[in-house]
């Protein structure tokens, strides 16, 4: 216990030393400023997935994390009732490409009907790059599944959960797109996302088929490339000005229409 208390403050302290550094570096110009402060609350999540998402990694890659790892599976194992396995079980559906995908593809449909092209483009690439990241994660690490009782078979290793990975990155995309095109309803749609992630990771445990870190990790690093595949195209579209797909940058293009 006491190393664990030990840990998270070591981690706080990286946290919001890297934020005030950033914070500190925004003071430069005007305009970084004025964006670090409207988007703070943002940047310190982000600030804080990744940190953790490197330490949760280190600790994997240098088996450090194995007993503690088994005692958290075994804890939720005998804590949760065999009554709540087919809950469990549709929770991972939601999170598997049978039903992120179909999904992803209606409402990227949908958003291009609206004409909210930089919101379809975003959604579409967001899933794109979380597979991508997902398989090329899985292939390099190749850690082993846990086999602490009888499961189903998911292909790839362990590191990290893919399910996981994949729900947060979609329903963080989802957020962003939410809270440019229906910003009213932008609070109740964080809820239902924290909500959806963390079922699908709780998932991963309850059905023994990944270890805590392996979630951990992956929620961090849904947050993560849904908000670089964010930042990268809202950069593509300051750049490049009004393109042929209308509103593909979610910024009024400068000078008179």
């Amino acid at each position: 216990m006491h190393n664990l208390l030990e840990e998270g403050a070591e981690l706080s302290a990286v946290v919001f030393g890297l934020f005030a550094a950033i914070s500190l570096l925004s003071r430069w110009h005007d305009h970084w400023a004025a964006g670090f402060h409207r988007r703070r609350g943002g940047i310190l999540l982000l600030v804080a997935a990744f940190v953790v998402l490197l330490q949760v990694s280190e600790e994997v890659l240098g088996q450090e994390s194995t007993a503690a790892d088994r005692s958290i599976l075994l804890a939720i194992h005998t804590a949760v009732p065999a009554g709540l396995t087919p809950l469990f079980n549709f929770a991972t559906q939601t999170g598997s490409a049978r039903w992120l995908v179909p999904m992803v593809a209606v409402a990227v449909a949908l958003l291009l009907w609206r004409r909210h092209r930089f919101e379809a483009l975003q959604l579409a690439t967001t899933t794109a790059v979380a597979g991508l990241v997902v398989y090329v994660a899985k292939t390099a690490v190749g850690r082993a599944r846990p086999e602490l009782w009888s499961t189903q078979w998911f292909w790839g290793s362990s590191f990290p959960s893919g399910h996981t990975l994949s729900t947060a990155a979609v329903a963080t995309a989802a957020c962003l797109a939410v809270a440019r095109v229906r910003p009213g309803i932008r609070t109740p749609a964080v809820v239902l996302a924290i909500v959806w992630v963390a079922l699908v990771g709780l998932s991963r445990l309850v059905l023994g088929v990944h270890w805590p870190t392996d979630v951990v990790a992956a929620a961090c690093a849904g947050l993560l490339v849904a908000a670089g595949v964010n930042g990268a195209l809202t950069v593509t579209g300051h750049r490049t000005g009004r393109l042929a797909l209308d509103s593909f940058s979610p910024v009024a293009p400068e000078g008179p229409p």
